[in-house]
C-alpha cells in the first residue's frame, strides 16, 4: 500500500527510491509489526482479562501449570493483526505469493480461533474435536497446494530440492500436492504442539522465519540463485517482507509472552504461524531445510507420535509426558531452563539450515 505511494513520490523526490529495495522494506515491515505488537499488546491483555478469556489448563499436565489458569489467551490474534497490517503497508500487493502466504496464514489462524473459542466456551482444554480440526487443516492445505501447483511455470517450482547437493533434485509432478499438504499441515500442528511453555514456540518461529526470509530473498534474485545453485523462483523475494513481519510481530508478542507469561498465543497464533512457515518453505522450495531448522518442532511432534504409538501397542509410555518439553519439566527442569535450552538448539539448527546455502 505504502509502496505504491512511495513509487509516486519518487517521481518528485529521489530519496523515496530507497523504498523500492526489498531489504529496506523488510526492515520496515519488521519494525512496523514490532511497534504494532508493543502498542496493542497491553490493550489486548486488558480486554482479554476483562472478558475473562483465560487459558484452560489440562488436568494431566505438570502441577506448576495450574497457577497459569486464567492467563489471557488467544494472543496470537495480536501477532496476526500486526503481521497483516505490516504486510499490507510494505509488501508488493501485486505479488501473488504475498497473498497466498497471507491468506493461508489467516485461514489457519481462523481455524485456530474456532478451537480457542470452543475451549473457552466449553471450559475444556480439548476444544475443537481433533478430526474436525484436522479436516479443516487438510482442506486448507490441499487448496493451497493446488493453487501453487497451477501457478508453477518452471519444473524447479515443483521439484524437491535436496540440501547439501548442487545438482540433485526430484521432480514431483502431481505428488507435489501431497508434499505441500504434509508440509503445511505438519508445520501447523508441530508449532501448535510446541506451544506449551511461556515463549517456547514463538522465538523458534521467529528464528526460522528470519532464516526463511534470507532464502526467499536469494531465491527471488536470479543472480544469487544461480551463484548458490538454488532454484530461482520469480517473485518469491517479496515473501521476505512477510517473513520479516513474523519476526517483528513475534518479538513484540514475546515481550508479553516471556516467562512468566502475561498472555498466551493460543491455537489462533500457533496454527497460523506454523502454516505460514510451511507455506513459505514450499514457495522457496526448501521443505527439507525447514525440517532441519525446525528440529525442535519436529522433536515435539515425534515425541507425541512415539508416546501414543507405544501406549497403544505396549501399554507403556516412553516419556513421562508428551510433548517432550513436559517430560523435561517432570524430570525436574525449571520451566525457563527448558525454554532457553530449546531456543539454543533452534539457533544451532537454523545456522545448520543456512549452511546448506554454501555446503553443496
Amino acid at each position: 500500500m505504502l509502496l505504491w505511494f512511495t513509487q509516486y513520490l519518487q517521481n518528485y523526490y529521489d530519496v523515496f527510491r530507497v523504498f523500492q529495495y526489498l531489504t529496506f522494506r523488510s526492515i520496515l515491515g519488521a519494525l512496523t509489526a514490532l511497534a504494532i505488537s508493543l502498542l496493542l499488546g497491553p490493550w489486548m491483555i486488558r480486554k482479554l482479562s476483562h472478558r475473562q478469556i483465560g487459558q484452560v489448563i489440562r488436568q494431566d499436565g505438570p502441577q506448576s501449570h495450574f497457577s497459569k489458569a486464567g492467563t489471557p489467551t488467544m494472543g496470537g490474534t495480536l501477532i496476526l493483526v500486526a503481521m497483516t497490517i505490516s504486510t499490507l503497508l510494505w509488501g508488493n500487493l501485486t505479488n501473488i505469493y504475498v497473498w497466498i502466504v497471507l491468506l493461508g496464514t489467516l485461514s489457519f489462524g481462523a481455524l485456530g480461533w474456532v478451537d480457542d473459542y470452543l475451549k473457552l466456551h466449553l471450559n475444556h482444554s480439548k476444544g475443537l474435536a481433533s478430526r474436525w480440526k484436522y479436516l479443516g487443516q487438510s482442506i486448507l492445505a490441499i487448496g493451497i497446494a493446488i493453487w501453487l501447483y497451477h501457478m508453477a511455470k518452471t519444473p524447479a517450482e515443483t521439484a524437491l530440492i535436496i540440501p547439501f547437493f548442487k545438482q540433485i533434485s526430484i521432480s514431483l509432478g502431481l505428488s507435489y500436492v501431497v508434499i505441500v499438504y504434509f508440509v503445511v499441515t505438519g508445520s501447523s500442528n508441530a508449532v501448535n504442539l510446541t506451544d506449551g511453555l511461556d515463549g517456547l514456540a514463538i522465538l523458534p518461529t521467529v528464528m526460522v522465519a528470519g532464516a526463511l526470509a534470507i532464502f526467499a530473498y536469494l531465491s527471488g534474485n536470479i543472480e544469487f540463485a544461480k551463484y548458490l545453485s538454488i532454484p530461482y523462483i520469480a517473485g518469491s523475494g517479496e515473501v521476505a517482507v512477510f517473513c520479516a513481519t513474523i519476526v517483528g510481530a513475534g518479538l513484540g508478542f514475546l515481550w508479553f509472552n516471556t516467562y512468566p507469561a502475561q498472555i498466551f498465543m493460543g491455537d489462533v497464533g500457533a496454527l497460523g504461524l506454523g502454516a505460514s512457515l510451511g507455506i513459505i518453505a514450499v514457495i522457496v522450495r526448501q521443505e527439507l531445510v525447514l525440517f532441519i531448522m525446525g528440529g525442535v518442532f519436529v522433536l515435539e511432534t515425534v515425541s507425541v507420535i512415539l508416546q501414543v504409538g507405544s501406549f497403544k501397542l505396549r501399554q507403556k509410555r516412553i516419556f513421562k509426558m508428551a510433548p517432550i518439553h513436559h517430560h523435561f519439566e517432570l524430570k525436574g527442569w525449571p520451566e525457563p531452563r527448558v525454554i532457553v535450552r530449546f531456543w539454543i538448539i533452534t539457533f544451532v539448527l537454523v545456522l545448520c539450515g543456512l549452511a546448506t546455502l554454501k555446503l553443496r
